[in-house]
């Protein structure tokens, strides 16, 4: 599912992918549901395509999430209005005790944050990679096997 889910550069917030075209997508701003152009020069970012710096290399944001829903029990992280650099970076400490300090900034954990919040609000399955494609596969797989 966070294949479908957007960033956009500029722009609050995550969208949903409606619809692909040559030169524009449309997409729908998770929560008000108001579906507006993206244009193939604006920088848009699938989070199934975000990684965290580690010292071993990159953990998928998927992971990252799904810890964090762990944690929090299913719940929004609630650190404040105003968390310090200092409490986001425990955060984080918490969750991926090996990311990378030097490639890791306090506004990255930040959008971290903010995106899980979202997904948590609108109900955004973390573990699905697209929408009944896991229900699909399955059962198919049981039939043959």
């Amino acid at each position: 599912m966070l294949s479908e889910i957007l960033s956009i550069t500029g722009r609050p917030g995550l969208y949903r992918l409606i619809s692909t075209n040559k030169n524009m997508n449309i997409v729908e701003l998770l929560g008000d549901g108001k579906r507006v152009p993206v244009y193939a020069q604006e920088k848009v970012v699938a989070l199934s395509d975000v990684s965290i710096y580690t010292q071993s290399g990159d953990t998928p944001l998927r992971e990252v999430l799904k810890t964090i829903k762990e944690k929090e029990g299913g719940k929004q992280v609630s650190l404040g209005s105003k968390p310090s650099g200092k409490e986001l970076f425990t955060f984080l400490g918490e969750i991926l005790p090996d990311y990378s300090k030097e490639s890791v900034y306090a506004g990255d954990i930040k959008k971290i944050i903010s995106w899980y919040n979202i997904l948590i609000e609108h109900d955004i399955d973390l573990e699905a990679e697209k929408s009944g494609e896991n229900a699909t596969d399955e059962p198919e797989a049981k039939e043959k096997g």
